[in-house]
């Protein structure tokens, strides 16, 4: 073989590499899934900030594959049920987990 056509093959495969890399797995997401976690994580945030009866600073938001995890300490029961409906509201949520309790 010629030394480019091996260079070449060596190159295709490094890439193939590093795009496999970057691949979603079942406990990893894909670079494109992370990027869409962190908008749907900032949305839920800020809706929850909107919401005057809830205390963003009480509400830890964390999202994997459009699965998010609501935890912390809430003042009421009611808290709870606002938190989880103002999160199922966002555009990319396909699940809510509850981890709130109150305190």
């Amino acid at each position: 073989m010629k030394k480019q056509s091996i260079c070449a093959i060596l190159l295709v495969g490094l890439f193939s590499l590093t795009l496999a890399g970057c691949g979603a797995t079942a406990t990893r997401a894909g670079t494109g899934e992370y990027v869409d976690d962190t908008v749907i994580t900032t949305k839920v945030k800020a809706a929850i900030f909107n919401t005057a009866s809830l205390k963003v600073s009480e509400i830890n938001v964390e999202t994997f594959k459009g699965v998010v995890q609501l935890s912390g300490f809430v003042s009421s029961a009611e808290d709870i049920t606002t938190a989880i409906r103002v999160a199922r509201e966002i555009t990319g949520v396909t699940a809510v987990k509850n981890d709130m309790r109150v305190k």
